[in-house]
């Protein structure tokens, strides 16, 4: 009986032990999924303000894109249809029979019928509009609109050149449901997601297809998603494939619906979508989608055009159309056939749409950057500004001074003559490298840009890193530095070429040598000049003062190294073209001083205005010695190392400039202007060697084929009021006049004329020298 109650007492015991145990377990359970629940419920909470932080707030990194000048017609204007052309096909213009939408041009002979887009420019809204516009002469003849009436101006959207990309160079240009083409926003919601606007982010359907996909060894997740869940899985999540990240997909997809509406949701859709490749960059969106694979706006898209494109949200690089054509195609007809079957379009129009080829553009309408030294240039300009993450990010829209017309004039010159110059001396293996640029005389405007022979490649830039001796073309600066001195140099003013002896540094001697190796006796000083004597010119900027010919160089614009060493006076310091074009700029524009620029302004992603690039310019130079140096340097290009220019440009074009060759021919250069365009070429190797060119040989070619190619404007030779022009004898340096024997008309700062006369029988017949007589006249 005792043992019975002891084992009583111990069953109770256990009982009582199991039930604080259960109780124990109770409350550890309730509190851990209490826990849990706490933890999701702060997980949903953070996960619910990440996305809606991200959706409400910049969504992307936009990439900035920079734009070319607009082209202005007007009559007169110098532009022939060719050329007008040529810029229609770069925009994407494309040539119709009847113009129904804008995008379009008709080519009647030499009449040319232009619908244009509508764009928003940085001073003004442009509406899309039609008019024709008829060439004469390889110029603008007749500017009409649509109804006959006469018209001043027409501008036309400018060229997209380039972009600056964010650090996962995705390339998209957003845009707004209302700017879709018609069928666009059916087509997908028929082919990627019919109950769109039923559901609330999730097809039960799909994703039950997927879990049990997901759940088969060696599986991925595959189809059933809705646009949202797609929207979800590229805006905020990695391509991982997994049941737990198809959760999340899901999670976000309802989180998503329940913030926002559909427009906004379809909408960001539209701008995300993966569609394409271009090199390493990936082209997201429809909007950059269509001028990727169509070179237009996403608005002129037809009903074939929009289908390929709704096609490729299946599998972009799958259908890419350029490498798998007829597979794109198949997938492009099976979208018009399903907007068919929905009643979205009759089976006529499907009929139609179907029996047209993929009509994509030969080459991407995206290249990344297809001028990039000229890119560069702006990228440069830009970071004074703009922070890097505003320059990747931002959405910037650039526009600049970028000339397509005479950037592909220059390329061309490059292309065709270059070549030629190397067969003609034998270089077949050893071929050179170069660089240019063209400048807007007066305005300080950069239009073209090429920083090595190969225009296209994105390497290294010379025009603006490559920094060579040059030579002669620093004896303008020493020249203006004794012209800028009226009372004891003058045009006519007596330099000894006699050979010298300069003590330099370290106790040695410089002793310079002409081209020729001969010395000269006394010349005039323009003759100097315009001869490149460097006997000459050494010893005039000795007398000068190294200091002063230093600062003539700092007041012309240069800002780099600069060692006043004797050898200074003939180009012992190296400098860049764009240097160089900064220098001989100031001298063309009459002595006042412009910084060079790319950047006309910069406008927000919202097309809001940043900065605007005022035109910059300041006084630094009396306007009559720049006239007096001026005409020196047209003594170069009629009667001295510059005068082959005159078979490229006839006698009626005057132009100024300046060779330049380094030691042992190095470096060749030029660097001159006309009325319109300044212009500077550099010729040479990038292991410094020897070449078969001087600077009149070789750089000089390539600058006079392309300012004839231009079809430069003569030279604007105004006289300022302090210039007065004298007959003189120069071998003597007394006045003459005119028809007496060496008598020159040569301009003089007054005062500075020389006052005794020769004493002569001028013959009537003697005519002033015939070039400068045109420039006169």
């Amino acid at each position: 009986m005792a043992k019975n109650k002891r084992r009583k007492t111990r069953k109770k015991s256990t009982r009582a032990r199991h039930s604080k145990l259960g109780l124990a377990l109770r409350k550890l359970f309730k509190t851990i999924l209490l826990g849990l629940l706490a933890i999701s419920l702060i997980g949903l909470l953070v996960l619910d303000y990440r996305l809606t932080s991200r959706f409400s707030g910049s969504k992307w990194a936009l990439p900035s894109h920079v734009y070319s000048r607009a082209l202005e017609l007007y009559e007169g204007l110098e532009l022939s249809r060719d050329d007008f052309l040529w810029e229609l096909e770069k925009l994407g213009y494309r040539r119709v029979a009847v113009l129904s939408a804008a995008g379009q041009y008709r080519l009647r002979g030499q009449r040319v019928d232009v619908y244009s887009r509508a764009f928003q420019f940085w001073d003004e809204s442009k509406a899309a509009q039609i008019f024709n516009v008829t060439f004469k002469n390889a110029r603008v003849g007749d500017l009409r609109s649509a109804q006959g009436k006469t018209l001043t101006l027409i501008r036309l959207e400018p060229l997209r050149i380039g972009g600056i990309y964010p650090a996962h160079l995705e390339d998209r240009l957003p845009v707004r449901l209302e700017e879709l083409p018609p069928l666009l926003l059916e087509s997908l919601i028929t082919v990627e997601d019919r109950d769109f606007y039923q559901h609330y982010g999730l097809s039960l359907r799909g994703i039950g297809r997927a879990l049990i996909n997901n759940l088969r060894p060696g599986s991925s997740t595959q189809g059933g998603s809705t646009l949202t869940q797609q929207l979800v899985k590229n805006l905020y999540l990695g391509r991982e494939r997994t049941l737990l990240r198809k959760g999340l997909e899901a999670v976000m997809a309802l989180l998503l619906e329940q913030h926002y509406s559909k427009v906004e949701i379809i909408e960001a859709y539209i701008n995300e979508i993966y569609l394409g490749q271009a090199g390493k960059r990936a082209i997201h969106g429809f909007g950059m989608a269509s001028r990727h694979y169509f070179k237009q706006p996403l608005a002129e898209l037809e009903l074939h055009q929009v289908a390929l494109l709704v096609a490729l949200a299946k599998g972009a690089s799958y259908y890419d159309p350029r490498r798998y054509g007829e597979r794109a195609l198949q997938r492009r007809n099976l979208v018009i056939s399903l907007l068919a079957e929905q009643g979205l379009i009759n089976y006529a129009t499907a009929r139609r749409a179907s029996q047209q080829a993929l009509d994509i553009s030969a080459r991407p309408g995206t290249r990344t950057n297809p001028f990039p030294a000229y890119l560069d240039l702006v990228k440069r300009q830009l970071r004074r500004d703009y922070d890097e993450a505003s320059l990747h990010g931002g959405g910037l829209q650039v526009f600049t001074f970028f000339n397509p017309q005479v950037q592909r004039t220059l390329e061309r010159v490059i292309s065709r003559k270059l070549p030629a110059m190397e067969r003609q001396k034998g270089l077949h293996d050893k071929p050179l490298e170069m660089s240019s640029l063209v400048v807007r005389v007066g305005t300080a405007e950069v239009l073209a840009l090429v920083g090595g022979r190969e225009t296209g490649f994105a390497g290294f830039n010379r025009a603006l890193d490559a920094r060579r001796p040059i030579g002669s073309t620093i004896k303008p600066a020493v020249y203006l530095t004794a012209l800028e001195r009226p009372t004891d140099y003058t045009l006519i003013s007596p330099i000894s070429d006699a050979k010298v002896a300069i003590p330099a540094a370290q106790g040695e001697i410089w002793r310079p040598q002409n081209f020729d190796r001969k010395s000269h006796g006394e010349v005039p000083l323009y003759q100097a000049m315009g001869q490149s004597y460097n006997l000459a010119t050494a010893r005039l900027g000795m007398a000068l003062g190294l200091s002063d010919v230093g600062d003539t160089l700092r007041r012309l614009g240069y800002e780099g190294p600069l060692s006043k060493v004797p050898a200074l006076t003939l180009g012992a310091v190296s400098m860049s073209a764009f240097d160089v074009a900064t220098i001989y700029h100031t001298i063309a524009a009459g002595g006042f001083y412009s910084p060079l620029g790319s950047i006309h302004s910069v406008y927000s992603a919202g097309n809001q205005p940043l900065k605007r690039y005022p035109y910059r310019v300041e006084s630094r130079f009396d306007t009559g010695a720049i006239h007096l140096l001026q005409y020196a340097m047209q003594v170069v290009m009629r009667e001295g190392t510059g005068r082959s220019t005159h078979r490229f440009l006839g006698n009626d074009i005057a132009v100024a400039g300046k060779t330049g060759t380094s030691n042992d021919q190095r470096d060749s250069w030029f660097s001159g202007f006309s009325g319109d365009y300044l212009a500077v070429v550099w010729l040479g190797r990038d292991d410094n060697g020897k070449m078969p060119f001087t600077g009149s040989s070789g750089a000089l070619q390539l600058w006079s084929q392309l300012m004839a190619d231009l079809q430069v404007h003569t030279l604007d030779f105004a006289r300022p009021d302090n210039i007065a022009y004298h007959w003189v004898d120069p071998g003597r340096g007394l006045r003459s006049e005119e028809g007496c024997e060496g008598a020159r008309y040569i301009p003089f700062i007054v005062g500075s004329e020389p006052e005794a006369l020769t004493t002569c029988h001028p013959r009537r017949e003697r005519k002033i020298i015939d070039w400068f007589k045109a420039l006169l006249n």
